[in-house]
């Protein structure tokens, strides 16, 4: 019997700390839990600005119960994919991706990616936070994922050293990077673009190096990331709005107390809204700061809009019945209100 007491102790001490979250541990009897978010936008974008007041509201409300640190920048990791990657299998407990790299994830995300989908932000807020947005976050739990809210990157516009992009024979031919989803490589690839996926993070050396010579993304990113060093034409095209998602690992929050749930919850909205009024207003202040960095700036025509619709159509072709016409009508319908 003495000789099994050992073991029967050891044996309990595991299971406790099996049972206990990556990112908790015990002070004085009570839980304490450490939250790191990581995301690839510096430091003055509006993601970050508004993961500080979030981080200030769980740690006060939480009495201490809960730490959060921020990782902006690519610190931890270099693309979305890889730190979504490591949220779902704890080694982070949360981060702010680009929606679109969450449809290597989950095939359903894929919606959101269809070019000249939202007429608006005030659209794709409808379709994000109701029913549409609300079920497909649900649906993130089979991917041991917990989807709190949606934000916002904007609305995403081409760039180049060549020239003013107006229509989609401007395209051709030329090194266009992507994001890493394969609905963004076959839009550009159907605009006539010579289009790959690439990391975010290796981005400015690979437009500096000339192994890409156009790409895309929402103004606040040209203008935090520099890209306006190394891109001389900026195009408003507004192809796809681009959402961003607050991502924590599931078991994680599952094992959390109900009030720190609350708490999470509670701030996940509040940091939404904040994120989204600021992300407004950077893209009006950064477009302007471009324009005095040296970007030539040209806004397109509603037809010049409508021909690269047009030769968007076989992508909805394709993708629309892999993602379901339901999900994509439920997000049209954001349109009409």
């Amino acid at each position: 019997m003495k000789k099994i007491i050992p073991f029967l102790l050891i044996a309990i001490l595991f299971i406790s700390a099996c049972g206990r979250p990556s990112g908790s541990s015990s002070e004085g009897g009570e839980e304490t839990y450490t939250i790191r978010i990581a995301h690839l936008v510096p430091e003055e974008q509006s993601s970050h600005v508004a993961a500080e007041t979030f981080k200030e509201k769980v740690e006060k409300e939480s009495d201490g119960r809960i730490k959060v640190e921020l990782y902006p920048n690519g610190q931890l990791y270099g693309s979305d994919r890889e730190a979504i990657e490591a949220v779902q299998l704890g080694n982070i407990e949360m981060t702010i991706p680009a929606v679109a790299p969450l449809a290597s994830f989950n095939e359903k995300f894929l919606v959101f990616d269809l070019p000249f989908l939202f007429n608006s932000n005030e659209a794709a807020y409808r379709a994000l936070d109701g029913e549409l947005g609300q079920e497909l976050m649900a649906d993130l739990e089979k991917n041991d994922l917990k989807g709190l809210v949606f934000g916002e990157n904007g609305f995403r516009h081409m760039s180049n050293n060549e020239g003013p992009i107006e229509s989609p024979d401007q395209l051709d031919g030329l090194k266009f990077r992507t994001l890493e989803n394969p609905l963004h490589t076959d839009t550009f690839k159907a605009f006539g673009a010579n289009a790959s996926p690439f990391a975010f993070g290796e981005l400015y050396t690979a437009l500096q190096q000339g192994t890409y010579d156009a790409m895309e993304c929402p103004v606040s990113l040209y203008y935090t990331n520099k890209f306006y060093e190394v891109q001389d034409f900026l195009s408003l095209t507004g192809h796809v709005y681009a959402a961003t998602a607050l991502l924590m690992n599931n078991d994680f929050y599952n094992e959390l107390p109900e009030d720190l749930q609350k708490l999470i919850t509670e701030a996940s909205e509040e940091y939404r809204d904040e994120q989204r009024g600021l992300a407004q207003k950077q893209d009006v202040e950064f477009l302007d700061k471009l324009k005095e960095n040296g970007m030539e700036v040209n806004d397109l025509t509603k037809e010049q809009r409508d021909a690269f619709r047009e030769a968007a159509s076989s992508v909805y072709d394709k993708y629309v019945p892999k993602i379901g016409e339901d999900l994509v009508n439920k997000a049209l319908e954001a349109n009409e209100e």
